[in-house]
C-alpha cells in the first residue's frame, strides 16, 4: 500500500507540473489565437467580445486556477475551433471522448501483436544453434527496424489491400457503425505499428537470454544436475525479461501516446491526428487536455512496468 501511494503521489505531481508546464507555455507562444479564429479582418468589437467570452482578459493565474478546478469536477473546457453548430462551442471531452477509443483500440492490437510474437521468436532465437537461422532472423529483424513507418504502412496497405484485398484502403469503418468491422480495418495499421518493434524487441530478448546463458548460475544450475528446460525457462527467461519489460514499457507507452503517422496513413480518426490539428489551429484546450492525456498514459504504463518487476522477480523489495 506504500508502494502505491507514493505512485500516486507521483502521478498527481506530474501531472500538475505538466499541467502548469503546458498552460504557461502557451501563454508565452507568440501570436494571437483570437487573430487566428477570427481573422485579420474582424472588428476590434468582435475580438474583444472574443476575448471576453474566452477569458483573455484575465490574469494567467486565476486562468489557470479556473483550468484546474473544471478539471476537477470534470470539465475539461471547449475547443476553440470545432463547433456543435454556430452558437456552440464544442466541448473538448467529446471531442477527445470520440478518438480516444481509436488509439487506444490501435495501441491494444498492437501491443498484443508485439508481445505475442516477439517474446516467443526472441526465445527460439536465442535456443538456435544454426547460424543460417541466426543469420537470417538477423537480417530479417535489422530490416525490419530500418524501414520507416511510413513506408511501411504504405507497404502493408499495398500488400494487404491492392493485392491480397483484406481491406479497402482508407475506408475506415467507425466503431459505431460496427465494431468487428471497425476491428477488422485496426488489424492492419496495428500490423504496421508492430512490425519494427517486434523486430526490436526480440532481437533486445535474444541478446539478454544470451548474456544470462553465460553468467555462473547457469553453470551451477547445470551442474547440480537441472534440466535444460527449467534453466531455460525457469532462470533465464525469467533474469532475461527485466531489462525487456522495460523496453516494452518505453515501446507501449509510445504507442498509446498516439501513433501520428500510421494514423495519418490509413486515415484514422485518432488522437495522433488530433493534436497535430489542434497545434496547427492554436486550439489550446484541446492540446493541454491532448498532453495531459499522454503524460497520463506514460505514468500508468510504467507504473505497471513496476509492477512486473515485482512478478517477475519478488525478491525486488519495496523502497
Amino acid at each position: 500500500m506504500a508502494y502505491l501511494g507514493k505512485k500516486l503521489i507521483t502521478l498527481i505531481m506530474t501531472l500538475f507540473l505538466v499541467s502548469a508546464a503546458a498552460f504557461l507555455a502557451f501563454q508565452i507562444i507568440p501570436g494571437d489565437v483570437v487573430t487566428s479564429i477570427l481573422g485579420t479582418e474582424a472588428t476590434p468589437e468582435r475580438e474583444e467580445q472574443l476575448r471576453e467570452e474566452l477569458g483573455f482578459n484575465d490574469p494567467p493565474v486565476m486562468r489557470y486556477l479556473h483550468w484546474v478546478g473544471g478539471l476537477l469536477r470534470g470539465d475539461l473546457g471547449t475547443s476553440y475551433r470545432y463547433s456543435k453548430n454556430m452558437n456552440e462551442r464544442m466541448p473538448v471531452s467529446e471531442l477527445i471522448g470520440d478518438k480516444l477509443p481509436v488509439t487506444l483500440w490501435l495501441a491494444a492490437l498492437s501491443t498484443v501483436l508485439i508481445i505475442v510474437i516477439s517474446l516467443p521468436l526472441g526465445v527460439l532465437w536465442a535456443k538456435s544453434r544454426s547460424h543460417a537461422v541466426d543469420a537470417a532472423l538477423g537480417v530479417v529483424t535489422q530490416t525490419a527496424m530500418a524501414v520507416p513507418s511510413f513506408f511501411l504502412g504504405i507497404l502493408v496497405t499495398y500488400c494487404f489491400g491492392v493485392v491480397l484485398k483484406l481491406f479497402t484502403p482508407g475506408k475506415y469503418v467507425s466503431y459505431r457503425q460496427s465494431f468487428s468491422g471497425f476491428l477488422g480495418y485496426l488489424i492492419f495499421p496495428a500490423l504496421s505499428i508492430a512490425i519494427p518493434k517486434i523486430a526490436m524487441t526480440a532481437r533486445f530478448l535474444r541478446n539478454s537470454m544470451l548474456t544470462e546463458l553465460g553468467a555462473d548460475y547457469v553453470r551451477t544450475a547445470c551442474g547440480k544436475g537441472c534440466s535444460q528446460r527449467r534453466v531455460m525457462y525457469g532462470h533465464v527467461l525469467r533474469n532475461a525479461l527485466m531489462p525487456v519489460v522495460t523496453f516494452l514499457g518505453m515501446i507501449i507507452s509510445e504507442i498509446v501516446a498516439g501513433s501520428i503517422v500510421i494514423e495519418q496513413v490509413f486515415g484514422l480518426p485518432g488522437i495522433g491526428r488530433l493534436l497535430i490539428s489542434s497545434i496547427s489551429n492554436r486550439d489550446f484546450p484541446v492540446v493541454e487536455i491532448l498532453i495531459l492525456y499522454i503524460t497520463s498514459a506514460v505514468i500508468l504504463v510504467y507504473f505497471l512496468v513496476d509492477i512486473l518487476y515485482r512478478v517477475i522477480d519478488p525478491r525486488i523489495s519495496e523502497k
